[in-house]
């Protein structure tokens, strides 16, 4: 005896079409390959989605999309083209249904972080969103990454250098002429540096628009673009001289969440490998209880907003 197949067989109760149906949350390993680089195992969480664009089908055949994606995971890797033909796939098994797919992957990439003076390695895990999505034939990727780093806040600083210069004046009020080791031992000294200015971990959620000038997914070279512009990324394996690198950097680079995103801004405007971005600024204040946010994309028409 045949086994009933609703989906094909039955009618829907309501017609209308519907412009996404599929699943979200699937778990699954995939090799990723990453800036021409040896592909990566990630452990990722993905969703699958084809439109329902027969108002009177009961429903697309789930188990379909999801057998593709399981062969994605089992048999080969996750490039521009596998995911170009996975897209195609989700179509070609939906034919008489629906003219859009689109897929989402999320996972952390893990990478081999050198330290800033004594060169010490360490992993720093980046989140990373890849979607592609097929529509009347056209295709579409998009890449998001999120990159952690420190802010240090300018009026902070400023406010902090001149409590040290009250103190020294207060100090050596009485004096005509001062001693260089004298001097330099107060420097040191905790009276010395009475204020620091105030600083925090950042992050900043950048999304681009890849165009076919990629090859493979620019992971690497968006995260390193990133980290290089602001120069303050969050360290993995420290010792003291990397600390006091860091701290000198963090000096040199003082900045609002206005500054990181008009900096951010300059470098991927000339970027031929992405066609647009869009990009959210997180300073997670340690002076107030909220955060401080800046967003920004690229501008074009029709493109990514606020």
């Amino acid at each position: 005896m045949a086994m009933p197949d609703i989906a094909n067989s039955a009618q829907a109760q309501t017609e209308g079409k519907l412009d996404r149906v599929g699943m979200s949350n699937i778990e699954l390993p995939l090799m990723v390959q990453t800036d021409d680089c040896v592909p990566q195992q990630v452990s990722a969480k993905a969703e699958v989605f084809v439109n329902l664009g027969d108002p009177q089908a009961k429903g697309i055949h789930m188990s379909r999309l999801y057998l593709q994606l399981d062969q994605l995971s089992t048999d080969s890797e996750l490039t521009l083209n596998t995911l170009t033909e996975l897209l195609n796939g989700f179509i070609q098994s939906h034919h008489e249904l629906s003219q859009q797919a689109y897929v989402k992957f999320e996972f952390d990439y893990h990478l081999r972080r050198k330290s800033l003076i004594s060169e010490k390695r360490g992993w720093k895990a980046y989140p990373v969103t890849i979607i592609g999505q097929l529509i009347d034939t056209h295709l579409t990727f998009e890449m998001q990454v999120k990159v952690p780093y420190s802010s240090t806040c300018p009026c902070s600083a400023a406010l902090a250098r001149q409590l040290i210069q009250r103190e020294f004046a207060n100090t050596y009020s009485q004096q005509t002429e001062v001693n260089k080791d004298e001097v330099m031992n107060w420097l040191g000294s905790t009276k010395g540096i009475v204020a620091t200015p105030h600083s925090q971990r950042s992050v900043v959620d950048v999304k681009v628009k890849l165009n076919k000038s990629n090859k493979s997914f620019p992971v690497i070279e968006l995260i390193d673009l990133v980290e290089s512009t602001l120069k303050t990324p969050v360290q993995a394996a420290v010792k003291r001289e990397d600390e006091q690198e860091f701290a000198r950097l963090n000096g040199q680079n003082l900045m609002f969440c206005e500054d990181a995103a008009r900096q951010l801004q300059h470098v991927l405007i000339p970027e031929i490998k992405f066609d647009d971005f869009w990009l959210r600024v997180n300073h997670y204040e340690s002076l107030h209880a909220h955060d401080a946010v800046s967003i920004t994309s690229k501008g074009i028409k029709g493109g990514y907003s606020a």
